[in-house]
């Protein structure tokens, strides 16, 4: 008997898992909906940045909310013009599905799909993780390549065996201060060329062009990352949603896939007081990361006696992308009520209780409206019953009256 209903499960169990297989008209109306999704946010985001340009222009002062709205929106417009060479020049349509397949960036970021994000994000954790073995082994062979302080490398060496090969503990203050040496020591100009490209694909960065251009875009993405640190330290990091703060740690090589939001906030809050605070250098934040980053199951103060890594890895996705563990939305629709939401909180930020106060009448007017309709269509519902009981009734009669009038 037991084994009869662990059949059932088992079939039952299996027949659930296979899906149906979707026909030709299903998968077009599917694409359909998808990229009118997409056109519609993208609308709806060049509304809220068109006012968000007008009152930068006008003198005021974005929040860093606003300014990730406003930056995200201007790369969507950018990546319109490519696109709009294939609607402007006759039958280049036709070509448009082979281009989105080999240039599957192309399209802005509102008519990406759940699928395409996900894979985005595994496609960047296997890089991150493949960079940063190989950051582990050339870091290691060439230590101070170029530095003229031998006795410098030879400390810092014995200082990192120690914490990496015999676990012995090391204070934080120690910590900082290798760390404040290894900036002269360890700098972008004394990088090889592997590493530097290594270091760019780590961060997310396009690894083409020479040395210096691969320096320059390193340099570029630290100074971004160090006005949003200061933006985020200015604001407070429990100012951010989780979304925020799960992209803000994506942005700085922090693992945010299967961590709590708790963790999180503790990771970004070292890497604020590292960076600020103790004047740690990006260079060394970023590649201690990389020392940290194949081993998850490190505490915060494991990762910085082990790698110089106080720091949490950071993703996804956001990109910017919603590496991720995805925020987001699984629909398109969701987008659009993320997105308003979002909205709201860059409109309400400077009137937070005006905020709380109509989100609260809004809501006793929803439910008052809900209650309210569904009483009127319990009445309508009770009147129709009615009118059918009386009509059958009247049949009834008829039917009944028939018979007497032929007798």
């Amino acid at each position: 008997m037991v084994e009869e209903a662990s059949k059932t499960v088992k079939e039952q169990t299996v027949a659930a898992a296979v899906k149906p297989k979707k026909t030709v008209w299903q998968k077009v109306k599917e694409e359909a909906t998808h990229y009118w999704d997409g056109t519609k946010l993208l609308g709806l985001e060049i509304k809220i940045s068109s006012s968000l340009t007008w009152k930068l222009m006008n003198g005021g002062k974005l929040t860093r909310r606003e300014h990730r709205q406003l930056r995200r929106t201007t790369s969507d417009l950018m990546r319109l013009v490519p696109f709009a060479f294939f609607i402007v020049v006759p039958f280049m349509e036709l070509l448009l599905p082979v281009a989105l397949k080999l240039f599957p960036n192309m399209l802005p970021s509102t008519y990406e799909s759940k699928s395409q994000e996900e894979k985005k994000r595994v496609k960047l954790l296997k890089v991150r993780l493949e960079m940063a073995k190989f950051l582990q082994e050339t870091i290691s062979e060439t230590g101070f390549r170029g530095t003229t302080d031998g006795m410098a490398a030879q400390e810092f060496a014995e200082f990192f065996r120690k914490i990496r090969i015999t676990g012995e503990q090391a204070s934080t203050e120690d910590l900082l201060n290798v760390a404040k040496r290894f900036e002269d020591e360890l700098t972008l100009d004394n990088l090889s060329r592997p590493q530097l490209v290594s270091m760019c694909r780590y961060m997310n960065i396009h690894s083409f062009g020479t040395d210096n251009f691969l320096r320059y875009q390193i340099r570029s993405r630290m100074r971004q990352l160090k006005a949003d640190d200061k933006a985020i330290m200015a604001e407070g990091i429990e100012s951010l949603t989780l979304p925020e703060l799960q992209n803000a740690c994506a942005s700085r090589g922090i693992r945010a896939l299967g961590t709590s939001p708790a963790r999180l906030r503790d990771e970004l809050a070292q890497w604020l007081d590292l960076h600020l605070n103790h004047k740690v250098p990006s260079t060394l934040l970023i590649l201690s990361r990389a020392f940290s980053y194949t081993d998850h199951g490190m505490t915060m103060e494991e990762a910085l006696k082990a790698t110089f890594n106080s720091l949490p890895d950071n993703l996804v996705n956001e990109a910017e992308l919603q590496v991720l563990e995805q925020v987001g939305a699984s629909t398109f629709k969701q987008k659009l009520e993320v997105l308003e939401q979002q909205q709201e909180l860059i409109e309400d930020e400077h009137e937070q209780e005006a905020k709380e106060e109509k989100a609260r009448l809004e809501a006793e007017k929803l439910a008052e409206e809900t209650k309210l309709a569904e009483e009127t269509k319990m009445a309508e519902e009770a009147k129709l019953e009615e009118d059918l009981k009386e009509t059958v009734n009247q049949k009834e009669e008829e039917i009944l009256s028939t018979p007497n009038k032929q007798t």
